[in-house]
């Protein structure tokens, strides 16, 4: 017991000398960071996709089915997300970024949970929630109760149906946020992947390009991930919220060491 404490220990100091260390910091972000602000994950156990179908969320299907689609997305996103508050977790990223140390972080979420704790280097590999996208002229517009009180919604300029805009299966990620994703992975020196499993594709190579660039990595999941073997990271087990907590004194404690 005694042993396993002073590893855990270990691995916190080496997590924080590396945070202390990298000229370029970036975090790669899951589900798994927001499971502590109220938010379920979509896979695994008690994930988004053993309680609901996913063919709502493919665009064919929903092109045919909007107002169905619509019902289900309101319910998910638009009225559960809209208590949900950043965690520790989200604090911590934003933290480290107003302290100039960590330059980007690349989310898979959908949540804006990132923006609401003060992150501001934020690319949403899989969009936002927070905004609508008309599938005919592209207009876009926040998604306000305007909108969401009358389903399904349409466009204010050409009057086309309205969409969530994340990712649906079906779409493409938009080439701007690949390559803008992948720019920063080539920059890092050290990655932070926080409640990711590396299961969603393409999102799952960017730790994958950082990694041929020479990057090394601080892994933070409540259980060994398809990276935990590959990447060789540092890896911290338990909930983001309260292992960042942590980290974030033994940062706090080594620069003080420096003053």
């Amino acid at each position: 017991m005694k042993s396993a404490l002073n590893d855990m220990n270990n691995s916190f100091f080496q997590a924080a000398q590396l945070i202390l260390q990298a000229k370029y910091l970036v975090a790669f972000t899951g589900a798994g960071i927001s499971v502590e602000s109220g938010i379920p994950p979509f896979r695994g156990p008690g994930g988004l996709w053993t309680k609901v179908d996913p063919r709502h969320f493919e665009i064919g299907y929903f092109e045919q089915n909007p107002e169905q689609s619509w019902r289900l997305i309101k319910q998910l996103f638009y009225e559960s997300f809209k208590n949900a508050r950043p965690n520790p977790a989200h604090l911590a990223l934003a933290t480290l970024e107003k302290g100039q140390r960590l330059k980007s972080i690349i989310t898979q979420n959908i949540d804006y949970l990132h923006q609401q704790a003060g992150s501001r280097q934020v690319i949403e590999y899989h969009g936002s929630y927070r905004y609508l996208r008309c599938l005919n002229c592209n207009s876009h517009f926040t998604a306000s109760e305007h909108f969401l009180n009358n389903l399904p919604p349409h466009c204010l300029e050409c009057a086309g149906l309205l969409k969530p805009d994340f990712v649906f299966f079906g779409e493409a990620i938009p080439e701007a946020v690949i390559n803008q994703s992948i720019a920063e992975a080539m920059k890092a020196d050290v990655m932070l992947i926080i409640g990711s499993t590396g299961e969603v594709f393409p999102a799952s190579q960017i730790p994958e390009i950082a990694y041929r660039y020479g990057s090394k990595f601080i892994e933070i999941n409540i259980e060994p991930s398809n990276y935990t073997q590959s990447l060789n990271p540092i890896f911290l087990k338990g909930p983001a919220g309260q292992v960042l907590q942590q980290l974030m004194k033994v940062i706090a404690n080594e620069e003080f060491k420096k003053v």
